[in-house]
């Protein structure tokens, strides 16, 4: 499934800045960064309750919010990209 992960995590202090840190590097584990708080993975169910799990335990929810989208159709269908594209399609195979 298609999954659409968005972020925003409190800076004003450097407990805030690590825990954007560790959410960035978490979410990256799981997909690709398409804006500086926004993810496109490309996941099953318990990749993502794996991923729900990690950031859940990562963010202060007395200071944080988190949004994951499911999608339920193929992002292609209606995304309209201007400027700077992604470097690789999640969709594809990855050649290293």
């Amino acid at each position: 499934m298609e999954i659409l992960v968005t972020y925003d995590v409190n800076t004003e202090d450097p407990a805030g800045r690590r825990r954007l840190r560790r959410v960035a590097k978490l979410c990256e584990a799981f997909g690709q960064r398409v804006q500086k708080s926004v993810f496109e993975c490309v996941l099953n169910e318990g990749q993502l309750e794996q991923l729900r799990h990690k950031l859940q335990g990562a963010m202060d929810e007395e200071q944080d919010s988190l949004r994951i989208y499911r999608l339920r159709e193929s992002r292609s269908r209606f995304l309209e990209v201007y400027g700077k594209v992604p470097e690789f399609d999640l969709r594809e195979p990855l050649v290293v």
